[in-house]
């Protein structure tokens, strides 16, 4: 059985946030705008990204084939 992933896209810079924040973008191995990592699903991962939700986006699997 294949294990179930995300994508996920940085849509907002970290500059002036807190550096929790910051830090959280780098675990998820964002560093500058635009970038996408395809991440496993985890709930540790899903923590992470709803603490920076206002700065990330899960990107559709059908729109990411396309690019």
């Amino acid at each position: 059985m294949a294990k179930k992933t995300i994508i996920v896209e940085q849509i907002a810079s970290a500059n002036r946030r807190p550096a929790v924040q910051t830090q959280t973008l780098r675990g998820l191995g964002l560093d500058k705008l635009h970038r996408r990592r395809e991440l496993e699903d985890t709930p540790a991962v899903r923590g992470m990204i709803n603490s920076v939700s206002h700065l990330v986006r899960i990107v559709d699997a059908a729109e990411a084939k396309k690019s």
